[in-house]
C-alpha cells in the first residue's frame, strides 16, 4: 500500500474498467459497460492526482510486488462536516480475495482518523451484493440514503453505507 503516483493512472483505469464490467454486468446497461474508455478514465485519474480539488483528497495504490492491483480515492463530504467519502475502491477482479480491498479500506480509515474525521461513507450500486458483503464485514452499514445516477440514459440506484470512526 502506498500513495498514488502519476504512473499508476493507467493501471487504475484498467482495473476500474475490469472491476465495473465484472461487478455491474447485470446491474448496468450493456452499452454503458461496453463504452468504458480506459484512456479517458486514465486521464481523469491523472488529473485528479495532479490537481486535487482539496488537500483532503487522497489516492492510494495497492500493489502485489511491483504490480498495481487496486486503488482507492478519498474525498471530504462537503455537506457533512467530519465525514470522508470513499469515492472509488477497486481491486482487479483476479486479485479480489487477496486482502487488497481490506488494506485499501483500512488506509482510508487511517487517513480520515488522522484528519479528525468522525465517519466515512461510500456508495454501493443497488444489487452489488459482493461489495455490500465486503463493506458489511468491515463494519459499514447502509444508512437508508439512496440516490439515482444516470448511466448513459439508464437510471441506476446507489445506497449510502457508513461507519463511525473510533
Amino acid at each position: 500500500m502506498r500513495p498514488g503516483l502519476p504512473e499508476d493512472a493507467r493501471a487504475w483505469a484498467a482495473i476500474q474498467v475490469a472491476a465495473w464490467r465484472s461487478s455491474y454486468e447485470r446491474l448496468w446497461p450493456e452499452h454503458a459497460l461496453a463504452s468504458l474508455d480506459v484512456a479517458a478514465i486514465e486521464e481523469s485519474w491523472r488529473s485528479a492526482l495532479s490537481d486535487p480539488p482539496t488537500a483532503k483528497h487522497r489516492l492510494f495504490t495497492a500493489c502485489a510486488g511491483p504490480a498495481v492491483v487496486g486503488f482507492a480515492a478519498l474525498a471530504p463530504v462537503p455537506d457533512e462536516e467530519g465525514t470522508g467519502e470513499i469515492v472509488a475502491l477497486e481491486v482487479s477482479p483476479a486479485r479480489r480475495s487477496d486482502g487488497h480491498g481490506s488494506r485499501l479500506l483500512a488506509a482510508c480509515a487511517d487517513v480520515l482518523r488522522q484528519t479528525n474525521a468522525s465517519a466515512m461513507r461510500t456508495w454501493v450500486v443497488t444489487g452489488d451484493d459482493g461489495r455490500a458483503k465486503f463493506l458489511d464485514s468491515a463494519g459499514l452499514a447502509p444508512t437508508g440514503l439512496v440516490r439515482t445516477i444516470d448511466v448513459l440514459g439508464t437510471e441506476v440506484t446507489e445506497e449510502a453505507w457508513r461507519a463511525t470512526l473510533a
